[in-house]
């Protein structure tokens, strides 16, 4: 590949339920892409779409000057930036590394110096709006790192996104992340709590939900959550997640000093749900411990127990 092709081309690592969506969107805006996946049927399919194919992250980065890292956690992501057959092993000085994986801000740190000491840039640009965001191409971006590195990135993430924020330094995206997460996460398992008693206590669930979203225990997380309790709709980004993201929150907590008081106990209760076997399905599913504990389903009869 010539070192203009390669200029040109943007590299995507992680092609999971939000990197196959965004990589969607960024063919048909027309970029060229080359991705790479632990899973080769993932791979496959975004190579249908146009993609072509790499066989390792170190050779997406041998053959685009723009690499995305789109995985789940910290680990994942050093293994794709700064790992052993890494992007690490095969970038040149000048490339662009866009970490958007919701991960350990004190991570980023360290592996944007490692890439620095390569005459990389690196900016970590997180997304909030679920994999519908991811679809719709309506999600938003909280970016931290230089501000000239993020214009680099602006014609690749507008894109994939609706919004653009720059937060401040490396590792403040994620931060700013895993704070927005903590406040949907924590009121989810609050969601779950007040829904299961409110059914437990003979009020319909569906008459529930309309009378709270008129009053001021509405939110974007009840509309979120509380609907997707309610339709039993438990496909989507999974609690296994949730608590990583839960786990990140409170060490970042402990590195700054500040108590994580609800956030431990959200956690625990999600472990609650991951000992059930609820890993796999979406945080809403937490809505079954409460259901489990409180010997009622939402939507039967509450003196049906």
């Amino acid at each position: 590949m010539s070192n203009q092709s390669r200029e040109g081309t943007v590299g995507f690592v992680g092609l999971g339920a939000m990197g196959s969506p965004m990589v969607a969107n960024l063919l048909k805006a027309g970029h060229e892409l080359v991705v790479y996946d632990i899973d080769k049927a993932k791979v496959e399919r975004a190579v249908k779409l146009g993609a072509h194919a790499g066989t390792s992250a170190a050779d997406v980065a041998r053959r685009a000057s723009k690499l995305i890292s789109m995985v789940d956690t910290t680990v994942q992501a050093q293994d794709v930036i700064v790992g052993p057959g890494g992007f690490i092993d095969a970038v040149q000085p000048g490339d662009l590394v866009i970490s958007m994986s919701t991960i350990d801000p004190l991570a980023l740190r360290r592996m944007h110096d490692a890439l620095a000491a390569k005459g990389v840039d690196m900016i970590d640009a997180p997304v909030s709006g679920l994999d519908q965001g991811a679809r719709d191409g309506t999600l938003k971006a909280f970016v931290g790192g230089d501000a000239a590195a993020l214009e680099r990135a602006r014609p690749i993430l507008k894109d994939m996104t609706a919004q653009i924020t720059h937060i401040g330094g490396i590792g403040q995206g994620a931060a700013m992340k895993l704070i927005n997460n903590l406040i949907f996460q924590v009121a989810r398992v609050t969601i779950a709590e007040a829904l299961v008693l409110g059914t437990k206590a003979g009020i319909d669930p569906k008459q529930l939900f309309a009378v709270i979203s008129q009053a001021t225990g509405n939110s974007v997380a009840f509309q979120t959550a509380g609907s997707r309790m309610l339709a039993r709709n438990f496909a989507g980004s999974r609690l296994d997640s949730t608590f990583k993201d839960m786990e990140l929150q409170i060490q970042l907590g402990k590195s700054l000093q500040v108590p994580m008081f609800m956030t431990t106990i959200a956690q625990q209760v999600c472990e609650l749900g991951r000992g059930a076997g609820l890993g796999s399905e979406d945080g809403a599913a937490i809505v079954k411990v409460y259901e489990q504990f409180a010997r009622i389903t939402l939507g039967a009869d509450p003196q049906g127990e």
